[in-house]
């Protein structure tokens, strides 16, 4: 076995964040102690998004079947040095029949893609996220195939892979996704993170497992000192305003940035704790709220299929719904727990483990849209802790506090987007428009 050799540095490992989207990974491994020097996304406006809120880093817009690893190291500040980690979750959407290999499936080659760059700029460790579906059935076959081919590339893995639910990781959700780990065969492989806490109501089965843990968040814990957003008449046509806050829990403390966790290594931000963003309000007909209303904690109402939040308990997964080029539908999105109304997407975001000065795209579908695509950035760090364990580096804090980018970057359309870095407006198609209970 590799022997580990703990040291204390200022300068911090590189990485390099695949499938980017508006940043949840690139936050998680910055807060564990990573640069993210490059980040590819194909969407314009993610890449906006992304840019505002990591705005000393690179963000490259681009196809990833395109991207060369010599154009990431080019066009960012990574150069010729060793990157420590790449990490992303390439969506995949196909499998082919029995006999067949599911690489040969071209809806499957962004996968074939990421294992392309990372043998192209030979990282030391990575990090493939994705859906738990892979794990199951006929999956696994394709799950076989990508071991097999990171193992023919050079790349060692832990196995078995393990679905990580990120409230064990301090997120106040319930949401699963499969981390697969990897490293260069000289190098020592990583562990899975260890669960830091436990969800409210945890399985009776393995509740003696956990109860040394703290307690996971509730919902209430992550978005009760949000001020009630009916109570701005200005929320209805812009998604920030300036209000005072209730009393914070202390996860609420820590992403308002009132306190801050020992673990946390991410760079200060500068800005206004007492703008409220991303808070733009949901027009509701009276029929959608008197439903809403009468609605259940932890019950779906049963015309729209929203589910409605339980204030002690965890938030459902917050997903994201079909991309635009799939029909661009919004996902249903849930119902605030005392208030007749959806969540706004500041509030998705405390429930997904954002801090309040990361913001999202200026519209709710956008917005939402880029909530749910990312990976929780408490779980994301949860799993880059690991790999910095791994790397025998005992992160810093870092002392300079960073400006947050350009605020017109979050009011770009898809055109304006696509134009700002060179690319085809019609790269993700338009959006089809229509809620029936907004």
């Amino acid at each position: 076995m590799l022997e580990r050799l703990i040291v204390q540095t200022q300068q911090r490992p590189i990485a390099v964040d695949l499938f980017a989207g508006a940043g949840g990974m690139t936050l998680g491994f910055e807060q564990a102690g990573f640069d993210v020097l490059a980040a590819v996304e194909l969407d314009p406006i993610h890449c906006a998004t992304h840019e505002y809120n990591f705005p000393f880093w690179t963000v490259l817009c681009g196809n990833i079947e395109q991207v060369k690893g010599l154009e990431i190291r080019k066009d960012s500040e990574i150069g010729d040095r060793e990157i420590d980690v790449v990490f992303g979750g390439p969506p995949c959407q196909g499998f082919s029949l029995i006999g067949k290999r599911a690489f040969d499936d071209p809806r499957n080659s962004l996968m074939f893609h990421f294992i392309r760059l990372i043998q192209e700029l030979q990282p030391k460790y990575f990090v493939l996220e994705n859906v738990p579906g892979l794990t199951i059935g006929k999956h696994q076959q394709f799950m076989a195939e990508i071991i097999e081919t990171l193992h023919n590339t050079g790349y060692q893995v832990v196995e078995p892979y393990q679905v990580l639910n990120a409230s064990y990781y301090g997120v106040p959700q319930d949401r699963s996704r499969l981390f697969l780990l990897g490293c260069r065969q000289d190098l020592p492989l990583p562990s899975y993170p260890p669960a830091i806490t436990k969800p409210p109501k945890v399985n009776p089965k393995i509740e003696e497992k956990f109860k040394h843990l703290l307690p996971c968040p509730t919902v209430w814990d992550a978005i009760g000192d949000l001020p009630e957003i009916e109570q701005y008449q200005e929320l209805k046509s812009k998604d920030y305003t300036f209000v005072e806050y209730k009393k914070l829990s202390q996860y609420a403390k820590i992403l308002h940035n009132i306190s801050r966790l020992k673990t946390d290594f991410s760079y200060p931000r500068i800005y206004d704790k007492n703008l409220l963003t991303c808070s733009l309000r949901s027009q509701h007909n009276p029929t959608s709220i008197a439903r809403f209303e009468a609605t259940e904690w932890g019950k779906i109402e049963k015309i729209s299929r929203f589910h409605k939040l339980d204030p002690t308990g965890l938030c459902n997964t917050l997903r994201a719904g079909t991309p635009s080029n799939r029909g661009a539908f919004t996902s249903p999105r849930p119902i605030h727990p005392y208030s007749p109304r959806c969540i706004t997407v500041r509030e998705a975001a405390r429930l997904h483990s954002y801090p309040d000065w990361f913001r999202f795209q200026g519209t709710k579908w956008h917005g939402f849209r880029q909530v749910g695509n990312s990976v929780p950035p408490l779980l994301a760090k949860a799993v880059a802790g690991e790999i910095i364990k791994a790397l025998g580096i005992i992160p810093s804090q870092p002392q300079q506090e960073e400006k947050l980018g350009h605020e017109a970057l979050l009011y770009l359309n898809m055109s304006q987007a696509a134009k700002r870095y060179g690319v085809d407006p019609h790269v993700i198609e338009p959006r089809k428009r229509g809620n029936k209970d907004e």
